[in-house]
């Protein structure tokens, strides 16, 4: 009984056929066409790509592709003839090798995510800014103007017994609360105190660069630009 390599050898030059020929119609390289003819399976690889091998190039010369993966199968070692449903398939490139899926699965939970961020951050750009603290504003022309509201200024809080002066001109100054003097010099216009007691007397250098109030009401100045004036108050 002839070998399984001699066998597909034989039916293949009964149809005149090369190996070259033979590999351009059912795509498995002639260097392994002439490997299974040699029953040289090693060269070919493991014994699942020998079988499918068979399968195919024993289908393409008519020959009984079970017969020859079974001739194939009495050639190995005890134990290592046990084949799966898939090998009945066509032979297709090798199986990924498996210790890469969990690589392939944390690559894409990357991707997902970094697709998750980028939408996420276009649609916030998208979104329009708050308008919160924008009145609207009707003008006498009918168009509506957007200037921020402004809330009122909050009133000062003046303490009772309390004087209060502010320099509008140069001027020397001296104030005494209580008997003890408090300020005295020549003060910048712009300059504002406040004193706090029962009795206070003012001396001002320059009456009319300096306006006066007790407990937050206005006295205003004690005399003309230049005038010397003295005056005392209870607070």
């Amino acid at each position: 009984m002839p070998a399984v390599g001699a066998k597909f050898r034989a039916a293949r030059e009964a149809r005149a056929l090369s190996l070259s020929e033979v590999a351009e119609d059912i795509h498995i390289r002639a260097v392994y066409l002439a490997e299974i003819e040699a029953e040289n399976w090693r060269a070919i690889g493991a014994p699942v790509y020998v079988r499918g091998f068979l399968r195919t190039y024993a289908r393409f010369l008519g020959l009984d592709p079970e017969d020859a993966v079974a001739e194939f199968n009495a050639t190995l070692p005890a134990g290592a003839t046990a084949t799966s449903t898939a090998e009945h398939a066509s032979p297709a490139a090798p199986r990924a090798p498996r210790g890469l899926s969990p690589l392939i699965w944390i690559a894409g939970t990357v991707a997902l995510f970094l697709v998750a961020f980028v939408i996420y951050n276009a649609v916030t750009l998208r979104r329009p800014a708050p308008t919160q603290g924008i009145a609207v504003a009707t003008s006498p022309t009918g168009l509506q103007s957007t200037a921020p509201a402004r809330s009122p200024a909050p009133a000062p809080v003046v303490q009772p017994n309390t004087l209060t002066l502010r320099v509008s001109a140069p001027s020397w100054i001296r104030v005494t609360i209580d008997g003890n003097v408090s300020m005295e010099g020549t003060f910048a216009a712009g300059t504002a105190k406040s004193f706090h007691g029962h009795a206070a007397l003012v001396r001002i250098g320059n009456a009319g660069g300096v306006d006066l109030a007790v407990d937050g009401k206005p006295v205003g100045k004690l005399g003309g630009v230049g005038d010397v004036v003295e005056r005392s108050f209870i607070l």
